[in-house]
């Protein structure tokens, strides 16, 4: 495999464990921000809705720039977002950074994807999807109980920190690895994009996400409420 696309799996690690490690970390957030838990919750949901709608809008918006422009720009706006919410003081910033973060997220793993079956022979390719997308087991497996040990080591903000930082590789690897030639999608309208958001199969996923990000338990890394 390709060097570049392990990178690409680490900044898959990256965002994965973003997107799980606050279960871990609600009640000090809430603690360090003066809102509560129950609101503090709300930055896991502000996530899931970022990722379901950002999937197919982003998708769409990454289908007009090159390659190595989306993978960057979704991977520096990524990166960036951490770094501004590991130093705010203010929830609404904070709610907002997750919610740009998954939009980022969704478009960077889209188009990922596609650059990761260009980089190997066919017979390639199924290892080549494997290894992107086992940065996401990685991150479930390693990177969440990582982010609550360093919540609980030096507080909430260094897990944010620890995400911006094993995401700056990648934006190095893809400015030098990665070909500037087209994202690589199909070219449907984007109001199909759009429409696709109606989808009842959709928003029921949409739902469920949401409803068991809100229910969880903060205390509870893993489980779910009920």
């Amino acid at each position: 495999m390709p060097f570049a696309l392990y990178l690409l799996g680490l900044a898959v690690f990256a965002q994965g464990t973003s997107e799980f490690m606050l279960s871990g970390l609600v009640p000090d957030i809430a603690r360090d921000l003066g809102v509560s838990v129950p609101a503090a919750g709300a930055l896991t949901s502000a996530f899931a809705v970022g990722m379901v709608v950002g999937a197919p809008l982003m998708a769409g918006l990454a289908r007009r720039w090159s390659r190595r422009g989306a993978l960057l720009g979704f991977l520096v706006v990524f990166l960036g977002v951490h770094v501004v919410g590991a130093v705010t003081d203010s929830f609404g910033v904070l709610l907002a950074t997750r919610v740009v973060g998954a939009l980022a997220n969704a478009g960077f793993l889209a188009v990922a994807l596609v650059a990761a079956l260009d980089m190997v022979e066919p017979d390639a390719k199924g290892r080549a999807t494997s290894t992107l997308l086992g940065g996401v087991t990685l991150a479930c497996v390693v990177g969440v109980p990582a982010g609550a040990v360093l919540g609980q080591l030096w507080g909430w903000r260094a897990a944010f920190w620890a995400v911006a930082l094993v995401s700056l590789p990648a934006v190095l690897a893809v400015a030098r690895s990665v070909p500037g030639g087209a994202a690589g999608f199909a070219r449907p309208a984007l109001r199909g994009e759009l429409r696709a958001l109606r989808n009842p199969r959709l928003r029921v996923t949409y739902q469920f996400l949401v409803g068991d990000a809100a229910h969880a338990d903060p205390f509870n890394p893993v489980g779910a409420g009920g």
